[in-house]
This record gives C-alpha cells, structure tokens and sequence, in this order.
C-alpha cells in the first residue's frame, strides 16, 4: 500500500512540475481596491490548492484522533467488563486436580461412626 501511495504522490508532483513548467507566467490578483498582488500562476494555484486542502485535512484529523480516542476508551471498558465478569467464574469452579473424593464429606456427620 505505501508503494501505491509513494506513486500517486510522484505522478502528482510530476503534474504540477508541467503545469508550472508549461504555464510560468505573471498574474495580476486584485486583492482590493488599492492592493495587486503580481505572482506567477504556478504559485497561484498551488497556494489555492493548499487554501482549501490544509483546513479540511486538519478537521479530518482532528476527527480521526477523536475517533480513536473513543474507540479506544471503548475497548477498555470492554477489556476491564470482561475481566470483571471472568474473575468471579474462576473463582467459583473448583481448582484442577481436586476431585470430589479428595474434599471431605460436610452433608454426613463424621461421629455417627464413632
């Protein structure tokens, strides 16, 4: 999956490098009334890109961290319940290599013999 992820990126970077190659000409942003900004599409484009990709990337992981967090906190508590409900059914049965004819008789009195 990273392989996949590394080429994608790469055909990205190799794009923007022929479109900033192919199109490195002066632009004229009029910012307001008395202020122009003079920059080079390239860096126009990519500086919108980033304008409206970096907010929405910072919520999505601000989202996932949340996310993981409760997930988290989630299986915990499913961890600790389980442990819960498991520790008195140890604690009930009787320990291995105990056998009924090794504990002693507490229905019968033991003097009716004597």
């Amino acid at each position: 999956m990273q392989v996949i992820r590394t080429i994608i990126w790469v055909l990205i970077l190799v794009a923007l490098l022929v479109f900033a190659i192919y199109n490195w000409t002066p632009v004229s942003v009029k910012i307001w009334e008395g202020l122009i900004l003079e920059t080079k599409l390239p860096a126009l484009v990519i500086v919108s890109f980033l304008l409206g990709f970096v907010p929405m990337w910072l919520l999505h992981q601000g989202t996932k961290w949340r996310l993981e967090r409760r997930i988290g906190g989630l299986e915990n508590t499913m961890r600790s319940a389980s442990a819960a409900l498991a520790a008195p059914a140890a604690h009930s049965e009787p320990a291995t290599g105990d056998s009924p004819e090794d504990t002693p008789d507490t229905t019968t009195p033991q003097n009716e013999a004597q």
